[in-house]
């Protein structure tokens, strides 16, 4: 798919994984719509790239709906989805104190991560599937976002490795389901990821964390993530697939 002049929804796209998303998307011609939850962000981020900023929390079903509705009031009915906003969360299961994690810590990793994205990829797909279809009867193309935590979790990452290999789990069989409507699903598993909440760690710790990737021995650049999540909107065989970009990296247990 072409993307210039498309509209494009990406959630999260306030800071991070999401901003640089969002700005990639714009400089590749993409009306874009930026939303979350902190406005701030959101319309920080629409005014620099010519896009529109919109409060959404994927995990509500009427908020997630309203975001999809103002944006293509906007830019028009979108034909992609970059599904990024998520959180990240660590608990040991039996914590110092001897205690159990408490539950309603676990539901809400799951909740915003798994059955957010679930969430923004249902109603999404929904408005997607009533368009025209364009060249090889494709209407649209949704990349979601999981972590090389689905694949090697650290300890007291129950939750979001957890939440994360729900998001993997999904990607092929809503492929598969979607493909009648000509609606393409991949998902990128980021590692270690200059992003802001990585840049609020000890510069020792960071230098760390990059040292244990293989190659580039250095944290990934969101700008990175940005290409390829961009790629595969341009690539129309991609479709199913998961990818790791990590730099080799296997996360060690703790």
């Amino acid at each position: 798919m072409n993307i210039q002049g498309q509209a494009a929804l990406v959630t999260g796209g306030g800071s991070g994984l999401g901003e640089a998303t969002a700005r990639e998307l714009a400089r590749l011609g993409a009306k874009v719509a930026v939303l979350d939850l902190n406005m701030e962000n959101a319309e920080r981020v629409a005014k620099d790239i010519g896009g529109v900023a919109v409060h959404c929390n994927v995990s509500d079903p009427d908020s997630m709906a309203q975001a999809i509705e103002t944006a293509a009031a906007a830019h028009g009915p979108a034909r992609i989805l970059m599904q990024i906003a998520g959180i990240g969360t660590a608990k040991r299961v039996v914590g110092k104190d001897g205690n159990a994690a408490p539950l309603e810590e676990f539901a809400k990793v799951i909740n915003v991560n798994l059955i957010g994205t679930y969430n923004a990829a249902r109603l999404f797909a929904a408005a997607c599937a009533k368009l025209d279809p364009m060249e090889d009867n494709a209407r649209g193309v949704m990349v979601f976002t999981a972590s090389v935590a689905a694949f090697d979790g650290q300890v007291g990452q129950q939750a979001y490795s957890a939440s994360k290999a729900g998001v993997v789990g999904m990607t092929l069989p809503m492929a598969r389901d979607l493909a009648q409507h000509g609606i393409r699903v991949c998902t990128i598993a980021p590692g270690l990821f200059s992003t802001p909440l990585l840049k609020g760690l000890p510069e020792p710790v960071q230098q760390s964390l990059a040292a244990s990737i293989p190659f580039p021995a250095r944290l990934g650049k969101p700008s990175e993530f940005a290409e390829l999540a961009c790629h595969i909107v341009n690539n129309d065989h991609l479709n199913g697939e998961v990818i790791r970009l990590d730099g080799a990296l296997r996360m060690a247990p703790r």
